[in-house]
């Protein structure tokens, strides 16, 4: 289970009180009359599926009913922060570094016998 830090509750809570809502920071086209139906189609129904570091609007249902930001790594589910609408993320896909992964300690004694895994 998925522990979520709220910004505005300022509080963990269980994963159950909150909803994905898709893909955060979509700009919508500032003149939509003036769109294509291509551009307009592409701003409604496409969205970036990357693999790794992924910003995503959330919404906190259950409790403060307010809709806020999560960046999440897609691999590994590790949900790296969470900001309040509008503000802007400090992680992104080029600045992310995943912690260093211990050794663990099957593969340790491995290395010291001298065996690959």
């Amino acid at each position: 289970m998925f522990y979520i830090y709220c910004p505005y509750c300022g509080e963990h809570r269980e994963e159950e009180e909150f909803h994905p809502k898709g893909q955060a920071h979509i700009m919508r086209p500032a003149d939509p009359d003036a769109c294509s139906d291509k551009e307009w189609g592409d701003y409604l129904f496409f969205r970036d599926n990357p693999r790794g570091v992924h910003h995503e609007l959330w919404v906190h249902a259950v409790g403060c009913r307010k809709f806020f930001n999560i960046t999440r790594h897609t691999v590994t589910y590790e949900i790296l922060e969470t900001y309040k609408m509008g503000e802007q993320p400090s992680i992104t896909a080029e600045t992310y570094a995943p912690a260093a992964t211990q050794p663990s300690a099957s593969e340790e004694a491995a290395k010291q016998a001298g065996v690959r895994a």
